[in-house]
């Protein structure tokens, strides 16, 4: 069983969760890199962080996130912090998006909400302390068009994390949420330049964020954070406060 705190963060290999994962190895934290289809950057990313191990599953299967909890129980034997940041989107209006596509979109949640029970079941319950912390977004708090089942999961999870920290009192195993504007990933590279514009016209900070500005904001809630439950934190430049 691992001495050293472990971290998992799902969705690990690209953008935020990539990002997290390094802030938290850079506190010295062991991490699960969790991925699902990018298994060279994962690769690239577990060879980048000494002591780092991977997890490859489809959060949305349950089989398939039993046998991440058994590897993890088989391996370090613990999970102190748990980054929910996994997630999918299909950009359609509502009235042309098919149920499979939504089902795509909402699975994620379901998945979430699975990973989660079972992490509290078979690590943090047994040693009496742990951290949630789920990356939702700003658009769950103001809607975007075009994303309905995106926004409603996002809006979900920020419900998920008010309610599971009001479930968990008295117990040293904090829920919190971390909501992100826009920021600067690869998919955000690729839009056309007056896409970015119109985009970053609607930020007071006249700038998209980076990656390592939400990360920051996991670091502190996963490390040094010991009275703060049950919260929604935005990173977004100003342009949405709550």
């Amino acid at each position: 069983m691992s001495e050293a705190p472990v971290a998992l963060v799902t969705g690990a290999a690209t953008g935020i969760g990539a990002a997290c994962a390094k802030r938290l190895a850079s506190e010295g934290y062991r991490v699960g890199l969790h991925y699902r289809s990018s298994v060279e950057k994962a690769q690239k990313l577990l060879e980048e962080l000494p002591g780092s191990f991977g997890l490859k599953a489809d959060l949305t299967q349950e089989a398939e996130v039993d046998a991440l909890i058994k590897a993890i129980k088989a391996g370090p034997g613990r999970v102190d912090v748990l980054v929910n940041n996994a997630g999918y989107n299909v950009n359609a209006p509502m009235l042309t998006m098919s149920l499979d596509q939504y089902d795509s979109v909402a699975a994620v949640a379901r998945g979430t909400w699975y990973l989660s029970k079972m992490v509290l079941r078979r690590f943090m319950f047994r040693r009496g302390a742990g951290r949630i912390i789920n990356i939702s977004s700003v658009v769950g708090h103001t809607g975007n068009p075009g994303q309905v089942p995106y926004t409603m999961v996002k809006a979900g999870l920020d419900a998920f994390t008010k309610s599971l920290s009001q479930e968990l009192t008295g117990k040293d195993i904090l829920v919190n949420s971390v909501a992100p504007g826009f920021i600067a990933t690869d998919m955000t590279e690729v839009l056309p330049d007056e896409i970015k514009e119109t985009i970053v016209a609607k930020v007071p900070q006249g700038r998209m964020g980076t990656a390592e500005e939400v990360a920051d904001v996991v670091a502190f809630l996963s490390t040094r954070a010991s009275y703060i439950n049950g919260t929604v934190i935005h990173v977004n430049g100003g342009m949405y406060g709550g």
